[in-house]
C-alpha cells in the first residue's frame, strides 16, 4: 500500500481527522507523544484565547492493535471543543488577507464561512498529529526532524549550529517560550510580540525545521514531481500563512560565486555516521542537505516565513459582501503571532514527506523488513564505495 496522508474538519465542526495510509506494521505507537506535539502545537508566546479554550488529545480510531501498528489505514481524531459550526452567523465583511472573498467567489455563496472553515489553521492539528506518528517512524529509523523559531517581524535570533543534535536542539527549543534554542535572540523576539499586541496588530515570522540522519539517495533526481527538495518546499508552502521557503543558505545563494557556493567533498574522520553517506562529507552546506533532488547526507536544512495572521483586533476597511459596502472587517479569535506553532507544524509536515520517500526507497510492509532493507543498502553502499 503506498504512503498516503489526508485531513478532514472544519475550524468549529466536531473534530479533525487524520489519516494516514502505508505506514508498516510492527511500529509501536506513542499516543502521549502525539499528544505532547499537539500541545506544542497550541503553545508558544502570542497566540490568542482560542488556545485555552481547546486541550487537544488524540484518539487513535484504527490502524493499531495493543499498540502497535498492523499495516492497515490509521485514523486520528483531535475532538473540538468548540463545535458551532451550525450557528454561527455569516461571514459577510470579508477580512483582507483571508480566504474570505476568494472562497465565497469559488463557491458561489454570501458567506465566508463555507471556505474559512476548512481553510483555517485549525486544520493543522490533523497534520501535527499525523506527523508525529511519521515522526515516530523515522525515528526509529535513525532520522530525526526538528522544528524551532528563529525570527519574528523585524527581529532575529541566531541559528543554531548544525553540529547540535536533534534531541539537544528539541531539549532547547521547548525549554523557551518562543520555541527558540538561541536564548541570545529569545528577548528580541519576545519583545516584538509584545510591542504588536499593545498596537492591536499582528506578526509573521520564520522558522527553520532541520532533519538529520536522512540516508544519501531518498528522493528521485528522475521526475521533477519526485524531487525531494520540490516535495518539502510544497509541504511547507501549503501550510497557512506560509509565503517562502528557503533550502540551504537560500536566497543568499544568487550573490555568492559557484566556487564559494558549491559544498567541497572531504572525508570524514569518523566513518561510522548514521546515514549512508559513509566516509564523505561535505565542508559546508549551502545546498541544505540536497543535491539533485536527493538527500546527500548533510543535515537538510529548511527555512520558512510566515505573514502575519489576516484577523487583526484593529480592523482593516472592506467590503460587505451583502451590500456592496465599505465596512470594517470583521474580527474574530486571533492570535498576535503564530510563529511558534507553525515551527510544530513545518516539522511535522517535513516529517510526512520524508516518511513517504523513505519508504519509497526501504519499504516493506512490516518494520523489520524496511530495517533490513536499509541495512542491506547501507552494507552495499559501503562496499562499494569505501573499499
Amino acid at each position: 500500500m503506498p504512503f498516503r496522508f489526508t485531513t478532514s474538519g472544519e475550524s468549529h465542526g466536531k473534530c479533525v481527522l487524520a489519516v494516514l495510509e502505508g505506514l508498516p506494521a510492527g511500529m509501536r505507537l506513542d499516543v502521549a507523544a502525539i499528544d505532547g506535539d499537539l500541545r506544542r502545537r497550541q503553545g508558544g508566546y502570542g497566540r490568542g484565547p482560542r488556545m485555552k479554550l481547546e486541550k487537544d488529545t488524540v484518539e487513535v480510531l484504527s490502524g493499531t492493535r495493543r499498540g502497535r501498528t498492523i499495516g492497515s489505514p490509521i485514523t486520528l481524531r483531535i475532538e473540538n471543543r468548540k463545535y458551532i459550526i451550525e450557528t454561527l452567523a455569516p461571514l459577510t465583511r470579508v477580512r483582507p488577507g483571508h480566504v474570505d472573498l476568494a472562497g465565497s467567489m469559488k463557491l458561489g455563496v454570501l458567506d465566508g464561512r463555507y471556505a474559512a472553515e476548512r481553510a483555517s489553521a485549525r486544520e493543522t492539528a490533523g497534520r501535527v498529529a499525523g506527523g508525529a506518528v511519521a515522526r515516530q517512524f523515522l525515528s526509529a529509523l535513525g532520522i530525526e526532524c526538528v522544528g524551532f523559531v528563529i525570527g519574528v517581524g523585524k527581529a532575529r535570533a541566531p541559528s543554531p549550529p548544525e553540529s547540535l543534535s536533534a534531541d539537544l536542539l528539541r531539549r532547547r527549543r521547548d525549554a523557551s517560550p518562543i520555541y527558540c534554542p538561541e536564548r541570545a535572540g529569545e528577548g528580541r523576539l519576545l519583545a516584538e510580540i509584545d510591542a504588536a499586541r499593545k498596537r492591536g496588530d499582528t506578526l509573521g515570522g520564520t522558522f527553520e525545521v532541520r532533519a538529520l540522519g536522512v540516508p544519501v539517495g531518498v528522493g528521485s533526481h528522475a521526475q521533477w514531481c519526485d524531487r525531494l527538495d520540490g516535495r518539502l518546499a510544497q509541504a511547507l508552502m501549503a501550510i497557512q500563512a506560509v509565503k517562502a521557503v528557503e533550502l540551504g543558505s537560500g536566497l543568499r545563494v544568487a550573490g555568492l560565486a559557484g566556487s564559494e557556493m558549491q559544498d567541497a567533498l572531504r572525508l570524514r574522520r569518523n566513518r561510522a555516521v548514521p546515514n549512508a553517506g559513509g566516509g564523505y562529507g561535505r565542508k559546508t552546506n549551502h545546498a541544505g542537505g540536497i543535491e539533485g533532488g536527493l538527500a546527500n547526507g548533510e543535515p537538510i536544512v529548511l527555512r520558512a516565513a510566515l505573514k502575519p495572521l489576516s484577523t487583526l483586533m484593529r480592523p482593516l476597511r472592506t467590503i460587505d459582501m451583502l451590500t456592496g459596502e465599505p465596512a470594517l472587517a470583521q474580527v474574530d479569535t486571533s492570535d498576535v503571532c503564530a510563529i511558534a506553532p507553525a515551527a510544530i507544524i513545518g516539522e511535522s509536515v517535513v516529517a510526512l514527506v520524508l516518511a513517504e520517500a523513505v519508504l519509497a526507497k526501504f519499504g516493506g510492509d512490516s518494520m523489520d523488513e524496511v530495517k533490513r532493507n536499509l541495512a542491506a543498502t547501507q552494507r552495499a553502499t559501503r562496499r562499494r564505495f569505501f573499499r
